[in-house]
């Protein structure tokens, strides 16, 4: 499993290359209160842009990342974003691998940072799949979208930022896809107790079902936050994490997505995808219920979306 230990190395390493973002107070929702941790205001646009960093440069340190050869991702879009933008600013080639139904203006950013884009598929598993076939023929660095030790420590540096900001924070509340910000949330968080709230789309459960199951199962991909939480199953990371310390785990529908997205945009100019606004759907809507005075923290972890689509 990930530790504190490889977050704080995590965090050692990617400062000079990524943004620290600010965690801002909200209006309450519920009975507690609430801080919003404005990530969206990473490089790229999204939380993954830690990762890729700690992904690469470990690699490096490691002997690992071949300058002549560079990475290959495979992505719905934000962790291929990430990817590229490490890969430019460390001055190796990247390749990334997306679905065919990716959102054009992803696929227009990979491009615009110099990688090469090559379309496989319509889920991000057939992406994956290809991606391996590059991997193999050309001894490339794979950078996986959520379920590599580096790529999880470095999304987990947002939570020690959240403590030193909020050290009595009570509760952190995560959107799930694949499970890498939530397992890298909790590496950072475990010794304290802090609750994690994993919140999932009612149409793509990875986590929800895994538990149900007692283990990771393949889910059918679907519903308006497809793009970018579009995991078929938990991965071992994340799955790793809840066998350790089960967090809440609620599930929200694409109305109520869709909603929290407009409240974001309308009351706080954030621009949130629709994954994204995932976890402040939960709370919006009522799938998770802050207790009297408690503290809470949601994190606003992407906004790689079409602006004219915000107010819709």
């Amino acid at each position: 499993m990930i530790t504190r230990a490889d977050v704080d190395a995590a965090q050692a390493r990617t400062a000079p290359y990524t943004r620290r973002t600010p965690l801002v107070a909200a209006d309450p929702v519920g009975a507690g209160s609430l801080w919003i941790k404005g990530e969206y205001m990473q490089h790229c646009g999204v939380f993954k842009t830690r990762g890729a960093f700690n992904r690469q440069l470990a690699a490096r340190e490691r002997g690992e990342l071949d300058p002549a050869v560079g990475i290959v991702a495979a992505s719905g879009g934000n962790a291929g974003l990430a990817n590229a933008f490490a890969a430019a600013r460390l001055g190796v080639p990247a390749t990334v691998f997306v679905p065919e139904n990716a959102p054009t203006v992803k696929v227009d950013r990979l491009r615009s940072y110099g990688a090469t884009v090559e379309l496989s598929g319509t889920e991000y598993a057939e992406a994956y799949e290809a991606a391996q076939d590059r991997v193999a023929r050309t001894g490339a660095l794979f950078c996986h979208a959520y379920d590599q030790p580096d790529i999880v420590a470095g999304a987990g540096v947002i939570g020690v930022e959240i403590l030193a900001d909020l050290s009595d924070v009570d509760t952190i509340v995560v959107a799930v896809g694949g499970g890498g910000l939530y397992a890298g949330i909790d590496a950072a968080v475990a010794s304290t107790g802090i609750r994690i709230v994993a919140v999932e789309p009612v149409a793509i459960p990875t986590l929800h079902s895994a538990l149900a199951a007692g283990e990771p199962v393949d889910v059918a991909v679907a519903g308006v936050a497809a793009d970018s939480l579009g995991a078929r199953r938990i991965g071992g990371h994340g799955w790793a994490a809840a066998e350790a310390r089960r967090p809440t785990s609620v599930l929200v529908d694409d109305e109520a997505i869709l909603a929290a997205r407009r409240a974001l945009w309308t009351e706080y100019r954030i621009p949130a995808e629709t994954g994204a606004a995932a976890a402040y759907a939960a709370l919006a809507a009522g799938a998770y219920v802050p207790g009297p005075a408690e503290r809470v923290a949601v994190i606003a972890c992407g906004a790689n979306t079409d602006v004219a689509t915000l107010a819709g």
